[in-house]
């Protein structure tokens, strides 16, 4: 009698190990993405903090903006090459870059006919905050190739994360698990 029951333990492991990797403890941590497991670089994106790498200090465009007060209000202003458009409830549109108003800059005609909305574009990926992981985010860069990609946190716009910025906190938490 010990036999059978022995083999069909085995065989109802081994077909639920097949179908679901982990157990009812550590089930609900692994679909969040929050599992600690052996992949070192899981781990320590896993421990970064979005807030910690979310930039906010850009200058906020509207749509309806002149480029006339791009230049003086957030070109002349800030050390940024990009400019967030958001709309009055403050959701996020597009962005414009440095680069694609820069052959327009010493052309004065254009300063009070072009309007910021006929110069954005949408961005190549865009982060949500209450759902995106770390390592998702990495994803987002990975598949986009951009350098910046802008945070929405409860449908608004909230900032931007940098890749730089984050593989700076990524390599300072790898030297703090590491030692």
């Amino acid at each position: 009698m010990f036999v059978p029951l022995m083999l069909v333990a085995a065989i109802s492991f081994a077909i639920t190990k097949y179908y679901i990797s982990h157990s009812i403890y550590t089930l609900k941590l692994a679909q969040r993405g929050e599992l600690i497991t052996h992949d070192k670089d899981k781990n320590v994106l896993m421990m970064l903090e979005i807030d910690k790498v979310v930039e906010t200090n850009f200058i906020i465009l509207k749509p309806e903006m002149k480029l006339r007060e791009v230049l003086e209000n957030a070109v002349a202003k800030s050390s940024r090459n990009h400019f967030p458009v958001v709309n009055k409830n403050d959701e996020f549109l597009g962005v414009i870059r440095l680069d694609d108003i820069r052959h327009m800059m010493f052309n004065t005609e254009l300063y009070d006919k072009v309007d910021v909305q006929s110069l954005m574009h949408a961005d190549a990926g865009i982060i949500n905050y209450e759902e995106d992981t770390m390592n998702s985010i990495m994803e987002k860069f990975k598949t986009s190739g951009a350098w910046n990609l802008p945070v929405i946190k409860h449908g608004k716009y909230y900032g931007y994360i940098s890749k730089s910025k984050l593989l700076t906190a990524y390599r300072r938490q790898l030297i703090n698990v590491t030692h």
